[in-house]
């Protein structure tokens, strides 16, 4: 499942090559021609992510509302644009740009107050500007599941999958099967202040890297996929060498490394 990085990266996307002038909007699928056709013939007046959830306003009385899941993608095609293929819902069709939807979990209109429905719902979203960071503390401090579990919840941070979750724990030297009430203010002002910055850097190049460029001898943006991940489906610790753990943790799998990440 793409994580909030991607979601914000498409509504930044999606506003430079569609903002502000019609756009054409079809289902070649027709699973969603109703809604397309709403939506057909009118500029973009801005799209915006919040965790994983994207919104897009046409300037009619509904709001585009994507949730892409596991398996939903939302890719870009340029000039010239290929005839759709395969199961496409929804494609968005600009000046010299179209974006084709595949997939999703969610591709409905939703009213104005739908989307502050979801939105409230959902936790702190490091991408945002004046995240609800305190409500997040407190969504560790007053709950004993496992760290792993709790940091997925999208109810209390918003936008974090496995893949940061792995990374992140990683990083901060916490073990994903520790209560989360007993992170200290210092673990967890850790935990989020990574949060941020790996998800910036994730959002800027497209694709989540964590590992240091002074230890990999490379910028990030030329790293290769073996060399941008500390623990995740990795065997053993970059740091010291001893092989990983893997458990299951809040419904998914986890890798930590033992030495680093202590119980």
């Amino acid at each position: 499942m793409p994580e909030g990085h991607i979601i914000h990266r498409l509504a930044k996307e999606l506003n430079e090559t569609l903002g502000k002038h019609p756009v054409q909007a079809s289902s070649p699928q027709g699973r969603f021609s109703a809604g397309a056709a709403a939506i057909n013939g009118r500029p973009l007046v801005g799209a915006d992510a919040y965790g994983k959830y994207l919104f897009c306003d046409f300037g009619i009385d509904e709001i585009l509302h994507i949730h892409l899941g596991l398996i939903g993608k939302l890719n870009r095609k340029r000039e010239p644009i290929p005839d759709p293929v395969g199961e496409i819902r929804l494609r968005l069709q600009g000046q010299s740009d179209a974006w084709d939807l595949s997939g999703p979990t969610r591709c409905d209109l939703i009213t104005p107050e739908e989307m502050d429905s979801i939105i409230a719902r959902l936790g702190a979203d490091p991408l945002r500007r004046n995240p609800r960071v305190d409500l997040a503390r407190e969504g560790f401090r007053n709950s004993k599941k496992p760290v792993g579990a709790r940091i997925l919840d999208q109810n209390v941070i918003a936008g974090i999958g496995n893949v940061y979750r792995a990374e992140l724990l990683f990083l901060c030297g916490i073990n994903p099967l520790r209560p989360s009430n007993s992170l200290s203010d210092e673990e967890f002002d850790c935990l989020w202040s990574h949060t941020v910055e790996l998800m910036r850097i994730g959002k800027r190049l497209g694709r989540i890297v964590t590992t240091d460029p002074d230890e990999i001898g490379k910028p990030r943006g030329r790293m290769g996929d073996d060399e941008r991940l500390y623990v995740y489906k990795q065997d053993r610790c970059r740091h010291c060498g001893t092989e990983l753990v893997t458990a299951k943790v809040g419904g998914r799998a986890i890798t930590y490394c033992p030495v680093h990440q202590p119980l």
